[in-house]
Protein backbone atom coordinates (compact mmCIF):
# COMPACT_ATOMS: atom_id res chain seq x y z
CA UNK A 1 0.00 0.00 0.00
CA UNK A 2 1.11 3.70 -0.80
CA UNK A 3 0.45 6.31 1.33
CA UNK A 4 0.41 9.46 -0.18
CA UNK A 5 1.98 12.71 1.16
CA UNK A 6 0.21 16.09 1.35
CA UNK A 7 2.63 19.05 1.35
CA UNK A 8 1.97 22.24 2.40
CA UNK A 9 4.05 25.46 1.49
CA UNK A 10 5.01 28.35 3.98
CA UNK A 11 2.78 31.25 4.24
CA UNK A 12 6.03 33.54 3.52
CA UNK A 13 6.95 31.35 0.18
CA UNK A 14 7.34 34.36 -2.47
CA UNK A 15 5.23 33.94 -5.44
CA UNK A 16 7.15 31.65 -7.74
CA UNK A 17 7.33 29.23 -4.93
CA UNK A 18 10.90 28.90 -4.96
CA UNK A 19 13.47 29.11 -1.17
CA UNK A 20 10.96 27.92 1.02
CA UNK A 21 10.13 24.54 2.17
CA UNK A 22 7.36 22.03 2.25
CA UNK A 23 6.04 19.95 5.01
CA UNK A 24 4.08 17.30 4.84
CA UNK A 25 2.19 16.27 8.41
CA UNK A 26 1.46 12.75 9.37
CA UNK A 27 0.88 10.85 12.51
CA UNK A 28 4.24 10.15 13.95
CA UNK A 29 6.27 11.70 11.31
CA UNK A 30 6.95 15.38 9.76
CA UNK A 31 8.28 15.08 6.19
CA UNK A 32 10.23 18.03 5.43
CA UNK A 33 11.21 18.83 0.98
CA UNK A 34 12.87 22.01 -0.54
CA UNK A 35 10.23 23.10 -3.00
CA UNK A 36 13.14 23.80 -5.44
CA UNK A 37 13.57 20.15 -6.23
CA UNK A 38 9.65 18.83 -5.66
CA UNK A 39 8.22 16.70 -6.73
CA UNK A 40 11.06 14.44 -7.17
CA UNK A 41 13.55 15.57 -5.11
CA UNK A 42 14.43 13.93 -1.56
CA UNK A 43 12.90 14.70 1.53
CA UNK A 44 13.95 14.27 5.25
CA UNK A 45 11.43 12.59 7.67
CA UNK A 46 11.85 13.95 11.64
CA UNK A 47 9.70 13.26 14.63
CA UNK A 48 6.52 15.72 15.89
CA UNK A 49 9.39 16.81 18.99
CA UNK A 50 11.92 17.28 16.37
CA UNK A 51 9.94 19.72 14.19
CA UNK A 52 8.35 21.54 17.51
CA UNK A 53 12.07 22.19 18.42
CA UNK A 54 13.21 23.46 15.32
CA UNK A 55 10.30 26.09 15.00
CA UNK A 56 10.89 26.91 18.39
CA UNK A 57 14.64 27.91 17.50
CA UNK A 58 13.12 29.41 14.49
CA UNK A 59 10.88 31.63 16.74
CA UNK A 60 7.10 30.70 15.02
CA UNK A 61 5.91 27.78 16.66
CA UNK A 62 2.47 26.92 15.97
CA UNK A 63 2.62 24.58 18.79
CA UNK A 64 3.10 27.96 21.56
CA UNK A 65 0.05 29.79 22.34
CA UNK A 66 0.90 33.46 21.95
Amino acid sequence: MTNTLHWFKSSRSNASGGDCLEISPCPGTVHIRDSKTAPAGPHLTVSPVTWARFLRHQGSSPFSSK
